[in-house]
């Protein structure tokens, strides 16, 4: 490596590194904000199945339920780089409003 290479990509490094400063002085204010602060309870209730797939309750329950749940697998899906954690919950919180839809 020259010195001429040297000095662009240290440059780069030293420019990057002040940004993600500024960021973080500023707070971190980004997409991150919009999602419920906290992590998953221990047992999964209605209400938290209902938020991990972004559906509220209501009579459309039933016909939503399974385009919400395709629709966050395509993106959250371990085979495309998805956590195998994310997913499962995801598969849970369907499978507990199915379970639950089933009985009423």
């Amino acid at each position: 490596m020259n010195s001429d290479t040297a000095l662009v990509v240290g440059g780069g490094a030293i420019a990057a590194l002040l940004a993600a400063r500024l960021l973080l002085r500023r707070g971190g204010s980004g997409g991150a904000d919009q999602w419920a602060k906290g992590g998953f309870k221990a047992k999964m209730d209605r209400t938290e199945a209902l938020s991990v797939l972004g559906l509220k309750d209501g009579s459309k329950l039933r016909t939503q339920l399974k385009d919400a749940h395709r629709q966050i697998m395509l993106s959250n899906h371990p085979d495309r780089g998805g956590s195998p954690y994310i997913a499962s919950k995801i598969n849970e919180a369907k499978d507990l409003l199915e379970k639950q839809d089933k009985r009423r």
